[in-house]
């Protein structure tokens, strides 16, 4: 008896591991790879890099998509580091950068790592006032766990840098900033609602019917 109920209390653990390994093998490729980028509008894109953050958020929870939310954060601190897609934005995101006399700092790591943690957890928490493997809390959750993201970001950058962007460049650049609420922010937190629903149901089904 013994022996059977710690098997059968391992199997959710197990299970919940390769689950969060998967997710954060996808995590790794969509942002280290090209393939975690679609076109949104004129030359901005949209990145898929919250996905999998709220997609481990809504099936495992909001421990978990916490956690993813930090592994993001953290890939994207060593992508805007070692090979940043933009070195003109960069220091907003690491330490390690300038824009002239402005130097990325503390509140870079903040900005890269503080929204995508608070996404994985929103995107948890929200499918928890619905009913369980309800859909409609499903979209919520993945839309706001998306929408904090670029939200957390764009504020970061208002609240820790706006004074640097004291000049004509400067508040172009806060210009462009802003605007990616609409052209980006928007299409992520639209894609993140169509994708995590249409993974994480039938995935829920799969499991409850193979474990029982």
């Amino acid at each position: 008896m013994a022996n059977t109920n710690n098997s059968r209390a391992i199997r959710p653990r197990t299970l919940m591991l390769v689950q969060f390994s998967i997710l954060l093998a996808l995590q790794a490729i969509i942002c280290f790879t090209p393939l975690g980028s679609l076109p949104a509008l004129g030359p901005i894109v949209m990145t898929l890099m919250m996905i999998p953050v709220v997609i481990t958020g809504i099936l495992l929870g909001p421990k978990a998509g916490t956690l993813m939310g930090f592994c993001a954060g953290f890939f994207s601190f060593m992508v805007w580091t070692f090979m940043p897609p933009s070195p003109v934005v960069a220091f907003l995101f690491t330490p390690f950068y300038s824009l002239g006399e402005i130097q990325g700092n503390f509140a870079s790591l903040l900005i890269c790592f503080v929204p995508r943690t608070i996404g994985g957890t929103i995107a948890g928490l929200i499918p928890k006032f619905f009913k369980s493997g309800n859909i409609a809390g499903m979209i919520t959750g993945a839309a706001l766990g998306s929408l904090a993201n670029t939200l957390g970001v764009l504020g970061g950058i208002a609240l820790f840098f706006a004074p640097e962007y004291s000049d004509v460049a400067g508040r172009a650049i806060m210009v462009v900033m802003s605007s990616m609420i609409i052209t980006s922010g928007l299409p992520e937190a639209t894609l993140a609602a169509f994708v995590a629903p249409a993974v994480c149901k039938p995935v829920q089904i799969f499991l409850r019917r193979a474990i029982d």
